[in-house]
């Protein structure tokens, strides 16, 4: 049993139904770092149980059906989303969990929720938690969870699934390097297995040597429901048009090698900023200045004022490498103070991520390395421990705006500073930064 998450199945009896459905009933528990997700309180027996009957051939199918979104699509706001990362929407007559499997590439986050008394509902959950796995635990614990099904299937004789062709196909992408790269990309532009048109998906795909495949990746993860698919050639002609030009060779050196074992993103993120500020010499209560940010990016001293002629519906900030010594930088928004949270997400992003891709993005979406930069900007604007000795305990809104006021960051950050450090619940957050 996984030490992290593991998905359990104790088989039992059920009398009407499919062959598949016969043979997957099951007490089934979901259970991770030692707390049951399932635990609940049964109605009919009058106890709380860790796990109730549920089919395990209709979640081990949700689960194969759902594999490259599960593994690797970051929260979205959508119904599609929802269905396909959340148990509840299982179906198939059964009460599930509300759990949602949130994904940010490097991570999957198992969201448990407690379900509402109901009048005549014989199973209600109980357990409210947020469960962090190691993303190669959760393909494993996944890949024996389906095996211990389909080996149920087998054992009573149950010869012809849909789980055991979808799987058959899931096994086959995840082995074939072209087909997973493709199936990674739908599942990061919000789409299912080959559900995308396929001209749309070979243009986009037809861009990695241009914006390179982890910028990709990034710029795919950060498409919006409804929206159409990123236009990467348009990208590369705004950022070549009006770009503000950097220099490589004047942007600051980390001295060191960022520790890549601190977990959580906001870790790594917030570990860089220190460092920095320390090689800088910087005081922890001392605002960086516009001059200082543009000038440890290699940037002119005008690239935090508003453009001219901005660039319309550009919806993420990017550099873009010209040659080894010079760059192109868009940032997305017009107000000061989130051009420095921007400019300051893309200098954490060049001293954490060392890459020769031609594009560096930074987006709205919720994927690991984009939670790297976010935590690396709010840490080097406004470090958390010169933050918490202003508020000195006081953590309302209006001593927050004060705070971030004196850093020139927004509110959201200083609250994001306070939830990260367990100081207020993340439900006081409207939004992430």
């Amino acid at each position: 049993m996984s030490e992290r998450w593991s998905i359990n199945a104790d088989w039992a009896a059920l009398e009407e139904g499919s062959p598949q459905e016969c043979a997957g009933f099951a007490t089934l528990g979901v259970r991770a770092y030692g707390t049951w997700l399932t635990a609940g309180h049964d109605r009919i027996l009058q106890s709380v149980r860790e796990a109730p009957y549920l089919s395990a051939y209709h979640l081990a199918e949700w689960l194969a059906w759902n594999w490259w979104r599960l593994r690797w699509e970051p929260r979205r706001a959508s119904l599609e989303w929802e269905l396909s990362h959340s148990m509840a929407s299982i179906g198939g007559g059964y009460i599930w969990p509300n759990i949602h499997v949130v994904s940010d590439g490097e991570s999957i986050t198992l969201i448990s929720r407690a379900t509402p008394e109901r009048a005549r509902t014989p199973y209600r959950y109980i357990n409210d938690g947020v469960s962090v796995i190691p993303a190669a635990e959760f393909e494993s614990e996944v890949d024996l969870f389906v095996a211990a099904v389909l080996q149920r299937l087998q054992d009573r004789q149950v010869r012809e699934s849909n789980l055991r062709d979808i799987w058959r196909s899931v096994t086959e992408e995840r082995q074939d390097p072209y087909l997973r790269r493709q199936r990674k990309l739908e599942a990061l532009l919000g789409e299912d297995p080959d559900e995308m048109d396929i001209a749309l998906l070979k243009r986009f795909l037809d861009e990695i040597e241009t914006a390179g495949e982890a910028a990709l990746e990034e710029i795919a993860a950060n498409r919006l429901p409804g929206q159409p698919v990123p236009d990467i050639a348009w990208l590369l002609n705004i950022g070549r048009e009006q770009g503000v030009v950097t220099c490589a060779q004047d942007q600051v050196l980390f001295q060191g090698e960022v520790p890549r074992n601190l977990g959580a993103a906001w870790r790594i993120g917030a570990w860089a900023a220190r460092s920095l500020r320390a090689q800088e010499d910087i005081a922890p209560d001392r605002p960086i200045t516009d001059g200082q940010l543009a000038q440890m990016y290699g940037a002119p001293g005008n690239i935090l004022e508003t453009p001219r002629n901005p660039a319309g519906r550009l919806d993420l900030s990017f550099a873009l490498s010209e040659t080894a010594q010079h760059s192109r930088v868009m940032l997305r928004s017009p107000w000061k103070n989130s051009r420095r949270f921007e400019l300051a997400r893309l200098l954490g992003d060049a001293l954490v991520y060392p890459t020769q891709d031609p594009m560096r993005p930074a987006t709205r979406s919720d994927t690991y390395r984009q939670k790297v930069q976010r935590a690396f900007a709010a840490e080097f604007l406004s470090p958390f421990e010169a933050v918490k000795e202003m508020l000195d305990g006081d953590y309302s809104m209006e001593r927050q705006q004060d705070v971030a006021h004196h850093f020139e960051v927004f509110g959201m950050t200083i609250g994001t500073h306070l939830v990260n450090n367990d100081l207020i619940d993340r439900s006081e957050l409207d939004e992430p930064v």
